[in-house]
């Protein structure tokens, strides 16, 4: 990966109220860099040359472009940020560029702060991005309702509780307990609101015919997939034993993006509700900003919504780039039929 330093902001650190700033800060934060394996890429502003430490030095690196000099007339804070947005670089700088927030966003994520010890430059690690969270949440919004258009009616609750995997079992457990209680015709709340199973869950407390045709959809956070892959077994043998069940119900771990971290929500359908596949894929474009990230993080788009429209595969979810989408966060999606 690219990384612009941030010359002038380099030489400045620890120069004091009376010294120059230090050439060899900018060349052993080079070095730091290539050491991390970063492609290191130096810009300074029109005045660093005018009061650098070791003038001469410095003009031969300029001469040589190994360090490239701001533009005549140019801002050297928004040449860095505009050269870093379009490089998708990072920014080895310990200025927050305030001033440049509404234009461009999320800098925190952009930038790599750093420190000087013993004479050494120590590379810092950058803040992890805001606005990308916000994008995957927002296409599966936008994905769920182009899908309930279409008729098939999304889950929506939002009801999170600490993970575990009793938890979770208890969980399943507590609900289909409570539904029993107040009975097959009320109005079940939350997550059973169109499960339909408690009649069959009457019967088996008159001993009656007894059947666990469901599926128990675990939504996590994609953080916590393969800890809760590990409960599911347990998960399905708890409730179906609670239950006094004669087939345990299938548990399916999926990733949800609306999910945090270190908590589940339960999406619980009668196997007959439950789709083999969906009947539409997603089509997004996407602004080139933003295109590599959504790209990478498509099957997280495409776990999240079969899971909350209740199919077993995962719809096909198609990202591109459009330069007709200019700004950071622009998308459209279109649903496409599968063909039978």
């Amino acid at each position: 990966m690219k990384v612009i330093i941030d010359a002038s902001n380099v030489a400045h650190y620890g120069k004091g109220k009376e010294g120059s700033p230090r050439l060899d800060n900018v060349l052993k934060s080079i070095e730091a860099l290539k050491a991390l394996g970063y492609e290191p890429y130096t810009i300074a502003d029109a005045s660093l040359r005018h009061e650098i430490d070791k003038k001469e030095e410095f003009n031969k690196l300029l001469e040589d472009e190994k360090i490239v000099q701001v533009p005549s007339g140019t801002t050297a804070d928004h040449f860095i940020l505009k050269i870093a947005e379009e490089e998708e670089a990072k920014i080895l700088s310990n200025d927050i560029f305030r001033e440049y927030n509404d234009e461009f966003k999320d800098i925190a994520s952009r930038r790599i702060p750093y420190s000087v010890k013993s004479g050494e430059i120590i590379i810092g690690t950058s803040s992890k991005p805001k606005k990308i969270k916000n994008i995957l949440q927002k296409i599966s919004t936008q994905c769920l309702n182009e899908f309930e258009k279409k008729g098939m009616d999304p889950y929506r609750h939002k009801k999170s509780k600490k993970l575990s995997g009793i938890a979770i079992a208890k969980e399943a457990i507590d609900r289909i307990t409570k539904s029993k209680e107040e009975g097959i015709d009320s109005k079940l709340e939350d997550i059973f609101m169109k499960i339909p199973l408690f009649d069959k869950v009457m019967n088996m407390v008159e001993d009656a015919e007894k059947t666990s045709d469901f599926i128990v959809f675990v939504l996590v956070s994609p953080r916590d997939y393969k800890d809760a892959v590990r409960y599911a077994g347990n998960i399905a043998v708890t409730v179906g034993d609670r239950l006094k069940l004669d087939h345990a119900p299938l548990v399916a771990i999926r990733n949800d993006l609306f999910t945090k971290p270190g908590t589940f929500e339960l999406n619980i359908l009668y196997s007959d509700e439950v789709k083999e596949e969906s009947k539409y894929n997603v089509n997004i474009t996407i602004n080139d900003h933003d295109y590599a990230f959504v790209k990478k993080n498509s099957r997280n788009i495409a776990s999240t919504v079969a899971a909350r429209i209740g199919t077993w595969k995962f719809p096909i979810v198609s990202v591109k780039p459009s330069m007709l989408l200019e700004k950071p966060g622009q998308f459209e999606i279109i649903l496409e039929k599968v063909e039978n």
